[in-house]
């Protein structure tokens, strides 16, 4: 087809046979090898001029897809076998980050020596494409996008608090009974006042919450939670040693607390460089 292609846009077999490093005959046994598998002539050809045939035309133009198709299948092939390398810019929430998104990033350089990687930790929604990231994890729901989205497991929280605070206000039965309790919000949910719990046999409780603090940093909640001013929902990663040390209790341990969608987002490209088709396949890997 290659063959065939060139002596169309060159001309003439001669010139198809220099641009290829063939001879002008094995050219021609090109072009009638597919004369004859096609049972149809491709090429009208005098001792002055060729042309196209009709199927000739219709050929020429399939084949020049097929042609670029091929191209792109074979550099994608190379793409496979190239060796990961380069910096990598990543922007993931905080508390995600830190406690969960880090140890998958050491394990990732360890095995990928030639890349380097420089994440931004931040809890508000950035710009992939104007702020120059290759890679976000966004915990959230995802407004319409032009970004290519992988979707991750769900982001899983526990609701706690400190033994002191329990002891003063008691433990809530229900999560309805949240509604009476000391809420710490964490100012970059919406809607921050409604929790939603699952019950043990499936249902649904929603309750409106309140309290006097709000901040925008899951540690700080955490700092607060601690010094016994209420009750907080916050990430599992973030609170399992305090869990573990008896510093927080959980609360409501029958009832599953609200999860948040959790997705890696890049821009589309049809050849994506290794070092991200690699970093992505170790994200879902480790949070798929």
């Amino acid at each position: 087809m290659a063959v065939f292609v060139r002596a169309v846009e060159t001309g003439s077999f001669a010139a198809a046979a220099e641009a290829l490093g063939l001879s002008a005959p094995m050219v021609g046994k090109h072009v009638r090898f597919l004369e004859d598998r096609l049972g149809a002539r491709l090429l009208a050809r005098t001792t002055r001029r060729q042309s196209l045939t009709e199927v000739g035309r219709a050929f020429y133009e399939r084949c020049c897809n097929v042609l670029v198709e091929a191209e792109a299948a074979e550099a994608l092939a190379e793409d496979l076998h190239a060796v990961p390398r380069g910096r990598l810019r990543v922007n993931a929430p905080v508390a995600f980050g830190a406690h969960e998104l880090m140890p998958m990033v050491a394990r990732y350089l360890r095995a990928n020596p030639e890349v380097s990687i420089e994440v931004t930790l931040s809890d508000r929604i950035v710009d992939l494409v104007e702020e120059g990231y290759e890679a976000v994890i966004r915990i959230a729901p995802l407004p319409d996008s032009i970004l290519v989205a992988r979707k991750l497991r769900p982001y899983r929280l526990v609701a706690c608090a400190a033994p002191g605070y329990l002891a003063e206000r008691g433990a809530p039965a229900r999560p309805e009974d949240l509604a009476s309790h000391e809420c710490l919000g964490f100012a970059h949910w919406e809607p921050r006042d409604l929790l939603q719990f699952t019950g043990p046999d499936g249902s649904l409780h929603s309750v409106h919450v309140g309290g006097r603090f709000s901040v925008n940093s899951g540690q700080a909640l955490r700092s607060a939670a601690l010094e016994g001013l209420g009750i907080i929902l916050q990430p599992e990663g973030l609170l399992r040693d305090d869990i573990a040390a008896g510093r927080l209790v959980r609360v409501l341990p029958g009832y599953d607390p609200p999860s948040r969608p959790m997705h890696i987002l890049f821009a589309p490209d049809r050849r994506p460089t290794p070092k991200l088709r690699s970093f992505i396949d170790a994200v879902v890997e480790a949070f798929g």
